[in-house]
């Protein structure tokens, strides 16, 4: 038996709220994701709410209904603010409280229908805010099939370099340019090569791309000097998110060496609003491999509970979504499926693990990016610099439209499931973004 369960994933736990029950809808009772919204167009504060069905259940207000006691009541108090950062900087234990409350209140049969239906706001209805006060954010690169298909375009002579499978890559990223789902993106203007040319060009980027990722929230830091064992690092992870990193590759290719991406990522991240936490993935949890030929992660890196259910099965479409498409009414076309435990080199707890062991002070609200999560397949890659061959191979649409890398109008969405026998199907919302045209007037 799963250690992890406890009633709030009790497969036969329904809600209330019917849409919630409709076997379909990324938030059923056994999730419970948490957001900052405020219904839109209106003049209201952002504050905490909780996705159930179609519908978010207003924090504030089921706080003033006495739903909540003790460290439930801490927890609720605390994601009652503008931010998540109050909540985050709470245990486990508190986080575990607000789940079980909000869980108990919102079964059918619980008798608080009466008085909680006047607390939910129709998704439909919200305007979203960043779940967090984003102080740093830390993108890896934790696909070891992402890794060597962008290593062969980039460095055909040494795609995989020696320390990859030692040591999880990362570097810091911008944490000002993250936005929540619903972005429109100018497309970023910078240094490009051509090739065989002596002198780079300056203007728009022309290789624009998405990468499919998930966004690690932290919660509770540790001090400057100190770092956080293996064995504990989950204890500061408050929950996933997906995250999309888009990347001007031409910028890239050009500046990439010898620190690595700058200007070439910096320019925007989207992440969607809705964050699972932690605990409602426990039904989706897998065990780390490896293959045996590779080595062992340093002591530091390895446990007996990461080896047992480090990863997680959460599987990720990326979808595209043309100005001709939307023009037509046409549905986004599907470019690629993945799953985290089977694209990821390295798990959450081994990403908090290094980034610490060197004495560095995470803080509630930190952002860690996966990295692009590309499976073995050219269907599960994440990203179209892969998909395509860096170009090499355009794709076709439905509607006939052929795609090398993103063009001006293009939106780019994804969603994501966790489904197992015996378990509730549970999703994370959507991730979009658009691509605007450029204005030469920032030139």
């Amino acid at each position: 038996m799963n250690a992890l369960l406890n009633e709030t994933h009790d497969a036969a736990q329904q809600s209330w709220v019917t849409s919630a029950n409709d076997g379909i809808s990324d938030f059923p009772i056994q999730n419970l994701p948490i957001a900052i919204f405020r219904r839109a167009s209106s003049a209201e504060k952002f504050r905490g709410g909780v996705a159930i069905g179609e519908q978010i259940l207003d924090i504030p207000a089921a706080q003033i209904c006495g739903i909540f006691s003790d460290l439930a009541l801490a927890a609720a108090t605390a994601a009652s603010g503008e931010s998540l950062n109050a909540l985050m900087t709470l245990s486990t234990a508190h986080w575990s409280a607000f789940r079980l409350a909000l869980s108990r209140a919102l079964r059918a049969g619980s008798g608080h229908e009466a008085k909680l239906a006047a607390c939910l706001v129709p998704q439909s209805e919200a305007q979203f805010s960043l779940p967090a006060r984003i102080g740093d954010y830390t993108d890896f690169y934790t696909s070891l099939h992402h890794a060597t298909n962008v290593g062969k375009l980039f460095r055909p002579d040494n795609p995989l370099l020696p320390n990859y499978k030692w040591v999880p890559i990362g570097y810091h990223g911008r944490a000002s340019s993250i936005r929540v789902s619903g972005q429109i993106l100018p497309r970023p203007i910078g240094q490009t090569m051509p090739p065989n040319a002596t002198v780079p060009n300056f203007g728009p980027s022309k290789r624009m791309d998405y990468e499919v990722e998930l966004g690690l929230f932290i919660g509770g830091g540790n001090a400057l000097g100190a770092s956080i064992p293996i064995a504990e690092a989950e204890q500061h992870l408050f929950g996933v998110c997906l995250l999309n990193d888009w990347s001007a590759r031409d910028i890239q290719g050009w500046e990439y060496q010898p620190l690595g991406p700058f200007l070439s990522k910096s320019f925007a991240t989207t992440i969607s609003p809705w964050i699972v936490m932690t605990e409602a993935l426990a039904p989706f949890r897998a065990a780390f491999t490896r293959d045996g030929e590779d080595p062992a992660p340093l002591p530091y890196l390895d446990s007996p509970t990461n080896q047992a259910h480090g990863a997680f099965n959460i599987k990720i479409t990326a979808a595209i979504e043309t100005a001709t498409m939307r023009a037509a009414n046409l549905s986004a076309a599907p470019l690629s499926t993945t799953t985290y435990a089977r694209a990821a080199y390295w798990t959450p707890a081994q990403l908090i693990a290094h980034h610490t062991v060197n004495g560095c002070n995470l803080q509630p609200g930190d952002l860690l990016g996966t990295g692009t999560l590309s499976g073995p397949s050219l269907a599960e890659s994440g990203a179209l610099i892969e998909i395509t061959g860096g170009g090499k191979n355009p794709i076709t649409l439905p509607n006939g439209e052929t795609r090398t890398f993103l063009e001006d109008g293009d939106a780019v969405s994804f969603s994501a499931t966790c489904e197992k026998a015996g378990a509730v199907r549970i999703g994370f919302g959507r991730c979009w973004g658009r691509v605007a045209a450029h204005d030469s007037r920032v030139i």
